[in-house]
């Protein structure tokens, strides 16, 4: 029988099972600047945050007598455990889960709240694939059923009422469906039922730009495995796609769209925005795909219903550091740029005073290391016009400037300072009010044509206050002095501003021979 056939008939029987473990979740509109109309499905609302307990429970139901004699076997990095958790718990079965040792603790304790006592966790290796090989190792050596996390055609079907719950709820149809893919289980059994339904359905998988494995193996003719894996989409991290996902996919996907882990951050910051929902990484990518694809394509424009598919929400909490770091602002996005200035009093407010000062800046890394010249680099937050109209107006300054937005000093925040070329330098912490061109405003009330800045460390943290590290040097001690003395500890723009003592200058740029 046809894969996709099978399929579908295993889809309709799976809606049987399921609901035995969970409820059906909604499909919400969200708000987006985007033409038409966009329906997220929220799998986050799900019994464990996220689609996987689907089919999983929908394969250990159809387990036979002798198989549930012995412990079931899963290797998964989170979300797919918590699903064969739940249907050991609910199916008095026992389980055996194998999970990389980086997988994150909240989804490790999530497991044994779903499964308790009917489950057994062993970290395994770094990566899932570390993981899947030591649970395949126990399966062939015990005679254990092995439930895979998406390449089983039983895992797809109980994958599939998600879209199931899609099409039963009116809102349709649909002309084109975002879809995150890992293995392709969710992918390719949703994809499946939609087409069944809405034929003319465009059905768009989304990937990471390190972890496209179903693209790969679409256009290599066979699942072929990746060198090198991106895991910050934890859930997507698969090397190689499974050989029944790929066959389904290959049949149902119509195109691939791969985006980075900063645009996967900024969906899950407007999910937050416009939903309040906190998704993990992989469960903002079909979003994330959806507004690369409108903003690339104005074929978009004839979408009137839009489907996306919010499958996850485990995410670690340490993590939302990062997520908020990489995520745009507004409508712009991040970008760094290191320009060229001459190292001498007033070529810094110079240099703002351009027009870059009255950007939305969120990096400022600076510290001397040149007698004649300096390189410091400016993060902003900018739409692309703004982003063109400023390079336009370096190059007509005459400034030299390079994008450094993977650059070392970005990524790891890397500010040399050669203490040798210091003189008679003030630090200054600073606490200013966070808005468009206030940093400029402070810089231009205290320290015009009076010092020179030899050190500067700003970031920006999401609070209403910013928080940066200023050096400056001058020509005497008396200057440096006589600075300090009409100094105010606050002003316009800002609410507090202290000097460091020498030996904290110490601790940060070393001692003074």
């Amino acid at each position: 029988m046809d894969i996709l056939r099978t399929l579908r008939q295993e889809t309709l029987f799976a809606r049987q099972r399921v609901y035995q473990a969970g409820e059906p979740t909604p499909l919400e509109p969200i708000e987006l600047e985007v033409p038409g109309n966009v329906f997220v499905k929220r799998e986050d609302l799900s019994p464990i945050k996220a689609y996987k307990w689907r089919g999983a429970f929908n394969r250990m139901a159809l387990l036979s007598e002798d198989e549930r004699k012995r412990p079931v076997v899963a290797a998964s990095a989170g979300n797919h455990a918590q699903g064969v958790a739940l249907a050991a718990r609910i199916l008095d079965l026992r389980a055996k889960i194998y999970m990389p040792r980086t997988t994150p603790v909240v989804k490790r304790e999530a497991v044994y709240r779903h499964g308790g006592e009917h489950v057994e966790i062993i970290l395994e290796g770094d990566g899932y694939d570390d993981a899947l090989a030591a649970a395949l190792i126990e399966t062939h050596a015990n005679g254990n059923a092995y439930i895979h996390a998406y390449d089983d055609l039983l895992v797809m079907a109980g994958q599939a009422t998600l879209a199931d719950e899609i099409v039963m709820s009116g809102e349709g149809p649909f002309d084109v469906a975002y879809l995150q893919i890992g293995g392709g289980g969710m992918a390719g059994g949703v994809a499946n039922w939609l087409k069944t339904f809405y034929p003319k359905i465009r059905i768009v998988g989304v990937e990471g730009v390190e972890q496209a494995s179903m693209k790969a193996a679409v256009e290599a003719g066979k699942p072929t495995p990746l060198e090198a894996l991106d895991i910050f989409c934890d859930g997507t991290a698969v090397r190689q796609a499974g050989e029944v996902t790929f066959e389904v996919c290959r049949q149902v996907i119509d195109e691939f769209i791969t985006v980075t882990n900063e645009e996967v951050s900024d969906a899950i910051r407007l999910y937050w925005e416009r939903l309040r929902c906190l998704l993990e990484p992989s469960g903002a990518m079909g979003l994330a795909g959806l507004l690369k694809d409108c903003a690339a394509s104005s074929s978009t424009a004839h979408h009137e219903n839009a489907l996306i598919i919010g499958c996850g929400a485990n995410l670690d909490f340490g993590k939302l550091a990062v997520i908020a770091d990489s995520a745009g602002i507004g409508a712009g996005r991040r970008r760094h740029l290191r320009i060229q200035i001459p190292e001498k009093p007033g070529s810094m407010l110079e240099l703002l005073e351009t027009g870059l000062g009255r950007l939305n800046i969120i990096d400022f890394q600076y510290g001397k290391v040149d007698p004649a010249e300096a390189w410091p680099v400016f993060g902003m937050v900018c739409s692309d016009p703004e982003h063109s109209a400023l390079e336009e107006r370096l190059r007509s300054e005459g400034y030299k400037f390079e994008e450094v937005d993977d650059s070392v000093e970005v990524r790891f925040r890397a500010i040399p300072c050669d203490v040798s070329l210091l003189h008679f330098p003030v630090f200054l912490e600073l606490d200013f009010y966070e808005r468009a061109g206030a940093l400029l405003d402070f810089l231009q009330q205290i320290v015009r044509s009076q010092a020179n800045f030899c050190y500067f460390n700003y970031r920006y943290t999401g609070e209403r206050v910013g928080r940066a590290l200023i050096g400056l040097e001058f020509d005497t001690q008396t200057q440096a002095e006589a600075f300090l003395a009409e100094l105010p500890p606050s002003g316009d723009g800002y609410r507090y501003c202290r000097p460091l003592s020498n030996d904290e200058i110490n601790q940060i740029v070393g001692k003074k021979d």
